[in-house]
Order: C-alpha cells, then sequence, then structure tokens
C-alpha cells in the first residue's frame, strides 16, 4: 500500500484540512503484505474516527494498512474534529465537506472511481453515526455504510445525554434532531417509504459498550425497512482492541467488484 498525507483548502469550511490516504500497491516484496491492485481506478472506503481523535488515529491504532491491502481497496481518513459530521448550527459545514466535496477531491487528486458501487462510508463511534448519516442521506452516491460502536440512534442520545457542546451541532432545541436530517433512522425510514435504492448497512457494537442499547434498541426500527441489513452484537468495550477486530470483518462485507 502507498500511503499519503493530504493537505488542501476545503472550500466548505473555508481552511486547509487534512486527510490520510491509503492507495493499493501491487508488490510482492513488503513483508506479510499481498498488495492487490486491479485494473482501472479503485473502490475507496471513506472511514471516519470518533469524537477524541482525528485522521491519523486508524492507522495508529490498527493495521488498516494491512487489512486493506488484501482488497484492493482505496482508503480515506477526514479530519472533522468534534462535529458529528454535521453542518453545524454555530460551526463549520462538515457534513456537506465529507459528502460531497470530500469524494469531488480525492477523486480528482488521486485514481479513485466515481462510481456508487466503488464508494463506501464506514467510522466508529461518532464516527459510525457520520458513516450512517453520509450513507443514508446520499444513497445515490454510496453502495455501503458500516457503524462500528457508532451512535446508531442520534436523537435518543441527544435526549438523554444533552450537552452545551450538542446545542453548538444542532441547535438550541436538541429535540428537533428527531424526524430530521440528523436522524439516521428516519432518514432510512422515509427512504423505505419513498422506495429510493438504498446502500447496503452493517452495525455492531460490542455488548460491554456503553452504546450497546443504542444499538440493540434502534435494530428493529432498522430491520424493519433496511433492505439488506447486517446486525453484530460481540463481546467487547469501546476501544480499538474491538475496532481493529471488527473493521476486518467490515472490509470482508464490503461489496467491493474486483476488476
Amino acid at each position: 500500500m502507498a500511503l499519503f498525507e493530504s493537505n488542501f483548502f476545503s472550500e466548505s469550511l473555508g481552511m486547509c484540512v487534512t486527510a490520510n490516504v491509503i492507495l493499493p500497491q501491487a508488490t510482492t516484496g513488503q513483508i506479510g503484505m499481498e498488495g492487490k491492485q486491479g485494473a482501472g481506478k479503485h473502490p475507496c472506503l471513506y472511514l471516519l474516527h470518533g469524537m477524541s481523535d482525528d485522521h491519523s488515529i486508524w492507522l495508529r491504532r490498527t493495521s488498516i494498512e494491512r487489512y486493506a491491502a488484501e482488497y484492493g481497496i482505496a482508503v480515506v481518513m477526514p479530519n472533522v474534529h468534534r462535529s458529528y459530521y454535521t453542518d453545524m448550527a454555530r460551526g463549520y459545514k462538515y457534513f456537506t465537506y465529507i459528502s460531497e466535496e470530500l469524494p469531488r477531491l480525492m477523486e480528482s487528486f488521486f485514481p479513485i472511481s466515481d462510481q456508487r458501487c466503488d464508494r463506501f462510508v464506514a467510522g466508529l463511534s461518532m464516527g459510525g453515526y457520520g458513516a450512517f448519516k453520509v450513507g443514508l442521506s446520499c444513497p445515490d452516491r454510496y453502495a455501503a455504510t458500516a457503524s462500528l460502536s457508532g451512535v446508531v440512534d442520534v436523537a435518543s442520545w441527544v435526549e438523554e445525554r444533552p450537552s452545551e457542546e450538542q446545542h453548538w451541532i444542532f441547535g438550541d432545541d436538541l429535540s428537533t434532531v428527531k424526524n430530521s436530517q440528523h436522524d439516521c433512522l428516519h432518514l432510512l425510514e422515509q427512504m423505505a417509504k419513498d422506495g429510493v435504492e438504498q446502500p447496503k448497512i452493517y452495525q455492531i457494537c460490542g455488548t460491554e459498550d456503553f452504546l450497546f442499547d443504542n444499538n440493540k434498541n434502534a435494530r428493529p426500527r432498522i430491520e424493519a425497512v433496511a433492505s439488506d441489513y447486517t446486525y453484530k452484537e460481540a463481546p467487547g468495550v469501546h476501544n480499538w482492541s474491538f475496532w481493529d477486530e471488527h473493521i476486518q470483518d467490515v472490509l470482508s462485507w464490503l461489496p467491493i467488484q474486483h476488476r
């Protein structure tokens, strides 16, 4: 795999930003790596961080570079600070940046496919929420979305654990999050009602995780309307040991079309 730190100006945010990018590299000389590189442009996974982290964390805490090598997939890891991947009520337009501008820029900078069938989004914790939000808001652009220990039901989360920071993100009245563009469960239910083609959905959480109830309680609503839904739970807490293990499951689950 080839690793790049990409620094560029974001028009959505009005500032310079950084993303780490892994690209497939066909190689037999790297110990423990069986790199694959298909013909044409690469499928791509947008891999999102949690609230306390940044664009570097997946590389520092997991072996994502090694895991992705065998699939011939590019991985883009952006930084959104503590924004909940949202166009903030008092802050920056991080949802616009992640869902629209970032893919467009990455596909212009690197040999990354712009086809829906080749574009996926996943994340952990806050990034699990962000992955569902992006995938379910833009089903015409993402073929699959995966949440690891994510804030799947954000409306319940902000109701149960309101904070001043959430007002900066979602606005003064947190009750308006429910059934809004921020509510992933509502987005999915609306898609089903409208007959829109859905992305594949993958959800996993540790049974000892503080977000387990949030995930478990959301499951029936997702099952009722999702066209292709994988739900898993496994022993584990909210930590990198769990995510390092289960990002491998996500990679094997992705509908990567090998060329």
